[in-house]
């Protein structure tokens, strides 16, 4: 082998080398360093911060298709969106998503079930949310809004953008409720790192999405939060009303803290928009409905 055929070998060989160096020290796209360990507080995980679920559970708790709005009619060759909300076009259809209840099933006694599909299909006249009513829990978690959880080593509470509801949740047992209310009482207790609120003390006026699933005032509704990494809590709530269901059933979604630099609560107090809505025709001169 002539010493330039070696030299060429050699060199070609040390800018390989060179190359694969320099491929080894650049980051894959996507892959980050091992996340820290969450931080804690009196010894539990600090769960403080905005935090938002980014799924259709609003829409329907259960899988469903994309459909061209809530509130429908029949139409030539299927449903047609009802002419109330006929103008909203794109902007009032409802997005497909694949559920949130484990097993998919919401176990309705035979009456229920039937309201629960009549409720459906007269959401525009009753569905809460439509009135700016206080949504109730677990919805308040799911709905398309952020809210903040605040919490000390004694202390924790929840604030919600959507019509600025709020809970306290005691973390000493104060006993029954004292009157049922639209979120109910919250009391909480650790299991190890998870956060379990036990909820009682309902009124009957909340539904669980725009679906028309609804529930009683024996509704009893027990939430975990486990914060399973710095920027996501894993929740599950299970659901029980013996008036309502044959069984207590479950649902489970990750929340995602909100890190803009400028991450905050607006305030979304809906009560002013819905004024007319629900008292126009009273007034003197009642405007074009």
């Amino acid at each position: 082998m002539s010493a330039r055929v070696r030299t060429v070998i050699v060199a070609a060989a040390a800018v390989a080398s060179v190359a694969l160096l320099a491929l080894l020290t650049i980051p894959i796209t996507g892959q980050s360093q091992p996340p820290a360990a969450p931080s804690r507080i009196g010894g539990k995980p600090d769960l403080n911060g905005i935090w938002q679920a980014l799924n259709e559970a609003n829409y329907d708790l259960q899988a469903h298709m994309a459909r061209p709005a809530m509130a429908l009619r029949g139409g030539p060759y299927g449903p047609l969106p009802a002419a109330p909300v006929l103008a909203l076009g794109a902007v009032g259809a409802v997005p497909p998503g694949p559920g949130v209840v484990e097993g998919d099933d919401i176990p309705y006694q035979p009456w229920a079930a039937a309201k629960k599909k009549e409720n459906q299909e007269n959401w525009l006249t009753r569905d809460p949310e439509v009135k700016c009513y206080l949504p109730g829990v677990p919805r308040a978690t799911y709905m398309p809004y952020p809210f903040q959880i605040l919490q000390s080593d004694k202390a924790i509470f929840i604030a919600y953008e959507y019509d600025g509801a709020a809970r306290n949740i005691y973390m000493n047992n104060p006993g029954p409720a004292p009157v049922d209310s639209w979120m109910g009482q919250s009391v909480g207790r650790w299991e190890g790192n998870t956060l379990v609120v036990d909820v009682t003390g309902f009124n009957e006026e909340t539904w669980f999405d725009r679906s028309g699933n609804f529930h009683s005032d024996a509704l009893h509704v027990v939430e975990r939060y486990t914060r399973s990494s710095p920027d996501v809590i894993s929740y599950e709530a299970t659901i029980e009303d013996p008036k309502v269901f044959t069984r207590p059933w479950k649902i489970g979604m990750p929340l995602y803290r909100r890190v803009e630099k400028n991450a905050q609560l607006m305030d979304f107090k809906c009560v002013e928009f819905v004024e007319e809505l629900m008292y126009g025709q009273w007034r003197k001169k009642p405007l074009t409905r």
